[in-house]
This record gives structure tokens, C-alpha cells and sequence, in this order.
């Protein structure tokens, strides 16, 4: 099991425990505990416990700073209007495949309506496109795609 994954499956546990949904961490404690750096503690946070995977992230830094994790459970078009207005006025195509995955992971948008929404994104469909305007085109119709599934 890779070392991001024992992260991962330790900050589930702890938010599993809690009675609200809540975990409490010292980064150093944590990487301690597990035996890794506390640079991979923020990798983690910042990939797999993201607002578009359910999760808000408070830290209060100092002597005795914490990182707050906490699980929210948004409504369907709520988590999606979140990722709409997340998106900004441009997106690259790796950033987007992201974005589908997750939709695809926390079961927003079926693996089928995906596959289509990358289709229509994919650098070979922007490849007429003026580079400069790339991103913005793919960040205009991605959004646009993505309220359709409210």
C-alpha cells in the first residue's frame, strides 16, 4: 500500500469515529504515526480531502496548530454548482480530466455522460482553437456541460 493511501485510510478512520463528521490532526503527530515527512500529510489534504471530494480544510498554524477535516455532504446540484464556480474562466485539459474523474468518483455524473464530456474537451477538438483561447473555450463549455446534470 503506497504511503498516501495509509494517509488517506488513517484521516477516513479518525472522520469515521467522529460523531460529527470532524477530524482534529497535528500534521508532525500524524506523520510521526505513520513514518512518513509531514510535506506528504499536505499532499494528501490537498488532493484527496479537496471541497469538490466532500471535505473543508481549516489550519491554524503555531505551537499548537492543528488542521481541521471536515466531511460535508452537499446536495447534488450544490456539489456541482460548487465545481462550476470552482472552475474559474479557464481550465487546461489535465485539470479537467480531474474534475470529470472526481465527478465520476463521488458519484455526480455517470462514467457514460463522462466519457462523452471529455470527448467534447479533448485537445483534439481544440486543436483549431487559438491557443491563447484554448482554455477558456473548454472552461466556457465545461461549465456549460456541467449544468446540464443539475
Amino acid at each position: 500500500m503506497r504511503i498516501s493511501d495509509l494517509i488517506t485510510k488513517e484521516i477516513l478512520k479518525m472522520l469515521s469515529e467522529s460523531n460529527e463528521n470532524t477530524a482534529e490532526i497535528q500534521r508532525n503527530e500524524l506523520a510521526g504515526t505513520i513514518g512518513c515527512a509531514p510535506s506528504q500529510i499536505n499532499y494528501v489534504l490537498s488532493s484527496r480531502f479537496t471541497p469538490e471530494h466532500g471535505y473543508i480544510i481549516e489550519s491554524r498554524r503555531g505551537g499548537g496548530g492543528y488542521i481541521k477535516i471536515k466531511r460535508v455532504t452537499l446536495s447534488h446540484s450544490s456539489a456541482l454548482m460548487h465545481i462550476i464556480n470552482s472552475i474559474g474562466n479557464s481550465i487546461d485539459a489535465l485539470t479537467t480530466r480531474i474534475v470529470l474523474e472526481n465527478c465520476i468518483e463521488s458519484g455526480l455524473i455517470s462514467r457514460e455522460v463522462v466519457r462523452l464530456m471529455a470527448a467534447a474537451l479533448g485537445e483534439k477538438v481544440m486543436q483549431e482553437i487559438p491557443p491563447i483561447l484554448k482554455d477558456n473555450v473548454r472552461a466556457a463549455i465545461l461549465k456549460q456541460m456541467l449544468l446540464t446534470q443539475i
